[in-house]
This record gives structure tokens, C-alpha cells and sequence, in this order.
């Protein structure tokens, strides 16, 4: 019999319940596994994620919206804690062999691809409300992951008036936000 988990259980957790904390564990847990193992490929270090990913959900419970979606706020969590195990792994040759020897199966539509999508769509419609010169100079930063200075470069512009731009757009999108919805905007920028 599955928990439906709601504002009650994040406002019990919030206040330090375990139980609720417990209930969040059971619903959200494998969950996260299969996530951090879709980058990871390795049973171990995906069950550091879930551990490290449920110790930061405890630990920063006092921040938690009540009325958030918690299952986007540890798919925040796990995909930032699995990059960066990533990037370890990138780093150190015997485990970067390990993981491309691991990576040998190609893997099915999960719903965790439909939330990315619907994080990139959400994303999508507050870019193109900003103002063009913005739009460009965000999609060249983020999207094509250009420096300020060769995107000042290629547009002709001062690396100053890109810097500018970029803030100018953060802003921007922070304004278009609602604080429930705060959590999309740090999967927005969370592959920086």
C-alpha cells in the first residue's frame, strides 16, 4: 500500500517528524536510485546519492515549501549530487573505465525523462519572455556554455555589457518565478 505524500507529511517534516520523514523515504527512495544509476552505473555510489540526497533533505527541511512538489526537490538534489560524482569519476581514470564498461544498455522512457522535459519546457517559455539581446546571451552562456568572453566576441560587445546581460536575465527569470515554483528555477541552473 503505496503513501500518498502531501503538504501534511512536508509540514510534519519540516517540524523534525520522522515518521514523515520515513514516509518521503519509502515513496522517493528507489526513485532516486534509478536516477542516480541512469548517470552513474554503479550500485554503490547510486546508494551514496540516495543516502546523501535524503541527509540534505533532512538537514534543509526548515527550508521546504509545504505546498512544493518534494519529489522535484530530490530530483534536484540526486541529479547535482550524481553530476558531481560524475565529474569525480571523469577524474580519475580507473573509475571512468569502470563506468564506460558499465554503460552498456540503452535505457527506456522513464517518467524521470517527462519531468525533464517538463523542466525544459517550463524553462523554455520564461527564456522567451526575456528581451532578445537577453535571450541570445543567456542561450549562448547556458545552453551553448560560451564564456562571457566569447560571447562578447561573437556578438561584438564588451565581456562587461555580457556580464550585465546575464544578470539582467537571472532577474528577469527570478521575477517571472512564484516561490513554490523557486525549485524549477535551480533545475534550470543546476548543469551549469
Amino acid at each position: 500500500m503505496h503513501t500518498i505524500i502531501n503538504s501534511n507529511h512536508i509540514e510534519q517534516l519540516i517540524a523534525g517528524d520522522e515518521p514523515a520523514f520515513d514516509a518521503i523515504y519509502e515513496m522517493y527512495g528507489a526513485k532516486v536510485y534509478r536516477l542516480a544509476f541512469r548517470f552513474l552505473k554503479d550500485k554503490e555510489q547510486s546508494e551514496e546519492v540516495v543516502q546523501e540526497c535524503f541527509i540534505n533533505l533532512w538537514t534543509s527541511r526548515q527550508k521546504l515549501n509545504p505546498e512544493g512538489n518534494i519529489w522535484l526537490y530530490l530530483y534536484v538534489i540526486a541529479k547535482r549530487l550524481s553530476l558531481n560524482a560524475l565529474r569525480q569519476i571523469c577524474q580519475s581514470r580507473e573509475l571512468s573505465g569502470k563506468l564506460i564498461s558499465h554503460i552498456s544498455t540503452v535505457h527506456n522512457s522513464t517518467e524521470e525523462d517527462v519531468l525533464a522535459h517538463d523542466l525544459g519546457h517550463f524553462a523554455e517559455n520564461i527564456i522567451n519572455k526575456l528581451p532578445k539581446q537577453q535571450q541570445l546571451i543567456f542561450r549562448l552562456s547556458r545552453i551553448e556554455h560560451l564564456s562571457h568572453k566569447e560571447i562578447a566576441e561573437q556578438l561584438q560587445i564588451s565581456p562587461n555589457t555580457v556580464k550585465n546581460h546575464m544578470v539582467e536575465a537571472l532577474k528577469t527569470l527570478k521575477s517571472h518565478l512564484h516561490y513554490a515554483d523557486m525549485i524549477y528555477f535551480l533545475a534550470l541552473f543546476f548543469w551549469f
